[in-house]
């Protein structure tokens, strides 16, 4: 499962060897000032959005990696039945952030910017 760090100006974004493999994919940082946004998605399968390009898309089952759509890439590691954490970024390789992490609900707290 995808670890989520919080450091105080940096989100660090950890997959697992396997994830890593499935979905070419590979461990990414972000500043914290980069998050515009950030909710709990019930099914986080049926939030992903457009063509995998690269990844592993195992339909109903899995998916992880790199999704593209007119909203921009989305950064994806979820799986059925699961909630996901749903991260906006601006400014960065990637629009969104779309993982299965533990206690979803608490880090979108933590990482909802001041006023928001």
């Amino acid at each position: 499962m995808t670890t989520i760090t919080l450091i105080p100006d940096t989100l660090r974004v950890t997959f697992t060897t396997g994830e890593k493999v499935a979905g070419l994919v590979r461990d990414q940082a972000f500043p914290r000032a980069a998050v515009t946004e950030a909710d709990v998605v019930p099914d986080g399968l049926g939030a992903v959005r457009g063509p995998r390009a690269p990844g592993l898309g195992l339909p109903r089952l899995r998916k992880v990696g790199t999704w593209r759509s007119g909203r921009g890439n989305q950064l994806v590691s979820v799986r059925a039945g699961r909630s996901a954490l749903r991260v906006r970024l601006e400014g960065q390789r990637w629009a969104e952030l779309l993982l299965d992490v533990d206690d979803p609900a608490a880090l979108a707290s933590a990482l909802t910017p001041a006023g928001a």
